[in-house]
């Protein structure tokens, strides 16, 4: 497991026709699936000891939560936490394509693999006895708690509050000549990057690199680092693994709504959550 920043272009990451992986750390594993039209996942099953989350980024994704079905379009977002009996697959007549989050990794990349056999995954589960459906969040497309920091705008899809607080995701667009964050590093945190639409400019350590639609920028701790936008507004998945750093977008949020959002304040949120200027 590398602890350097890792930039993968659209495409790129190691795997075959169905599944690439794009991280694989003990804090999150994060493949790519593509499947196609009508076909089924695993059998039903659960996870003992973490978090499993999927995000539709083309076609339909058919969620099962014990025998409930939700079928969920591009944007649409489900976290699952442990001992909730759960599936999934593709019920339309196109190809789908999902990111599947599982936070901590616990070895789900080695499992892929076929190197993993004792994986945390179950599937002698009765109907009706894991954890109740409702513990899941599910979120339709559009769906989430809203945050605006001036032209920019970002949806909480989950934080600390969800599942086992292992993986905080956000949906963000951001507007147009951004100058982002100072360059800072995270001691415990992942911080990543998928782009959904446009080009993000990042500063990886002393690498100046963009990430265009369909990269994946991932930043284990330790490392310095920041973003920007250029002239076009950029949509981007930002994923935090464990959760929590969210707190610090919504809290520069009530800041610049309230109109006391300068450096000082920047300073004293970023001081709360696991930030560090560098």
């Amino acid at each position: 497991m590398s602890d350097d920043p890792v930039l993968l272009g659209p495409g790129e990451g190691e795997g075959n026709e169905r599944f690439t992986i794009l991280a694989d750390r003990d804090e999150l594993v994060l493949t790519e699936f593509r499947y196609a039209p009508g076909q089924d996942g695993p059998r039903r099953h659960v996870h003992h000891h973490h978090a499993d989350g999927f995000y539709c980024l083309e076609g339909e994704l058919r969620i099962t939560l014990d025998e409930e079905e939700r079928v969920l379009g591009p944007g649409g977002f489900v976290l699952i936490p442990p001992e909730v009996i759960h599936t999934f697959g593709n019920p339309g007549a196109v190809r789908g394509r999902y990111l599947n989050f599982h936070a901590p990794g616990l070895g789900f990349a080695e499992y892929l693999r076929g190197r993993n056999p004792d994986f945390d995954q179950d599937y002698d589960v009765p109907p009706g006895s894991g954890r109740p459906t409702s513990e899941a969040v599910v979120r339709q497309p559009g769906e989430g708690e809203q945050l605006g920091l001036g032209p920019s705008q970002s949806s909480i899809k989950a934080g600390a509050d969800d599942g086992m607080g292992s993986l905080a995701l956000l949906e963000s667009t951001i507007g147009p000549n951004f100058p982002g964050p100072v360059l800072h590093e995270h001691e415990r945190m992942v911080d990543s990057f998928y782009i959904l639409d446009g080009a993000l400019s990042l500063r990886l350590g002393d690498d100046a690199v963009e990430a265009t639609a369909g990269s994946y920028a991932l930043v284990p701790p330790g490392n310095a680092h920041t973003f920007s936008t250029p002239s076009e507004p950029v949509k981007l998945l930002n994923i935090f693994a464990p959760a929590g750093f969210e707190g610090y977008v919504r809290e520069m949020a009530e800041r610049a709504r309230a109109g006391d959002l300068d450096q000082a304040g920047m300073a004293e949120i970023a001081a709360k959550y696991d930030f560090r200027a560098v």
